[in-house]
């Protein structure tokens, strides 16, 4: 079987050896097509730190402070994924540094367990939130939220407020958001896993006072798919951390033991909530490694990459009967990314059969599906390698010749 090259490129051979067939990612940095293709300072990274063993309690410590340098947070960890940085940010509002409270999640049983959460940020992944015990209670309209929405939902019961990047202009800005929260003195959780882009995002989210916030480790910043980053307050922080590391593990010979000698504990908790999202030695180096390739990308010329790609795409689909294509930039929720958007006005092919046709055949493609009851299949170039763009383009307008 062949393995990784130093280039990053990933031979056929180890699909086919397992009968898969490799796919085209034309949906952004997709966790069900498998995301993006890993630059090989992340994969080098990840190799050497599968060669030896480390204690993790050591290696997330210095996780936290490269965390801490980029984002501008206290402290930080690295989980498995934004959705696990989500459940652990809940669990720490929750159980602060109370040893009790964390063995009982997710029971929350006669516990404050409340966390506020403007009605236009409801989403399926705040299923995260819920995971850790936390009940969710919504404030405001579909269209609107004022501040005194928010802050008359606020009781003993409350232990954090919700907010998500990017939810749209008619909801309450983060930084009033943030305000309301801490003129009560509670923390706000922001999920972030898909502001980057823009890059700023990584040190501003914090810069507003947020408490928690949680990244996708696996879209724009390009590390292993797997992987995500909890930022925030330094207390909070370590609740998570505690309710995330394997705790089979005892007071005398714990290497977190001055917690206890230092009266910030009375005792290790047992395995937390946290204990199902471990996330391994080797995904912390390669999140590293990519935070570090961050700090050096030339965003300029990647999204001027982005954009001649969908228009390569745009290209190639025009002059077809019955099909329409635009490109459209800044995408609907702000962020900087390019999309070619192809709409379909024809009598017997529909859009959802444009998507079934684009991943079953060959190549395989996957796009962007959510806007298909309305006809139009959306194309992001994030995660498109060189020459796919053509490829998509080609197979674009064979399919669609054929259908008008």
């Amino acid at each position: 079987m062949k393995m990784a090259d130093t280039s990053g490129n990933v031979s056929m051979d180890l699909y086919q050896q397992y009968g898969v067939t490799r796919a085209i990612n034309a949906r952004g940095y997709s966790t069900k097509l498998g995301g993006c293709r890993l630059p090989a300072p992340v994969l080098d990274a990840m190799r050497s730190a599968a060669e030896s063993c480390v204690r993790m309690e050591d290696w997330q410590e210095a996780a936290s402070g490269v965390i801490a340098e980029v984002t501008g947070a206290e402290a930080g960890i690295i989980t498995s994924g934004a959705s696990a940085a989500l459940t652990l940010a809940a669990a720490a509002c929750l159980t602060g540094l109370d040893i009790t409270k964390m063995n009982h999640l997710p029971d929350t049983t006669d516990m404050p367990n409340e966390i506020v959460v403007q009605k236009a940020h409801r989403n399926d992944y705040d299923h995260a939130l819920r995971l850790a015990g936390a009940r969710l209670v919504e404030a405001g309209f579909s269209y609107y939220t004022f501040a005194y929405d928010v802050e008359s939902l606020i009781t003993s019961r409350t232990v954090a407020l919700f907010y998500l990047a990017g939810a749209g202009a008619t909801t309450l800005p983060l930084n009033e958001f943030v305000n309301v929260a801490h003129k009560h003195g509670l923390p706000v959780i922001v999920d972030a896993a898909a502001a980057l882009p823009p890059a700023e995002n990584l040190r501003a989210i914090i810069a507003t006072g947020a408490d928690l916030v949680a990244f996708s480790g696996g879209k724009h910043i390009q590390g292993p798919q797997a992987s995500g980053i909890l930022c925030g307050r330094k207390d909070l922080i370590l609740a998570a951390t505690l309710q995330h590391q394997d705790m089979d593990v005892f007071p005398e010979n714990w290497p977190r033991r001055k917690l206890i000698h230092d009266g910030v504990i009375p005792s290790p908790p047992h395995h937390g909530i946290g204990r199902g999202f471990k996330v391994g030695k080797e995904e912390i180096a390669g999140l590293l490694a990519a935070l570090k390739l961050y700090q050096e990308r030339d965003f300029a010329a990647e999204l001027a990459r982005w954009t001649k790609d969908v228009e390569l795409i745009q290209a190639a689909v025009a002059g077809i009967r019955g099909v329409t294509v635009h490109v459209v930039f800044p995408d609907t929720d702000g962020r900087p990314v390019p999309s070619a958007r192809v709409s379909l006005d024809l009598p017997a092919f529909t859009a959802n059969e444009l998507i079934n046709e684009l991943q079953e055949g060959q190549p395989r493609i996957g796009v962007y599906e959510t806007l298909a009851s309305d006809g139009t299949v959306v194309i992001y170039p994030e995660a498109l390698q060189e020459g796919q763009a053509h490829l998509v383009g080609e197979r674009l307008r064979e399919i669609l010749t054929h259908a008008s």
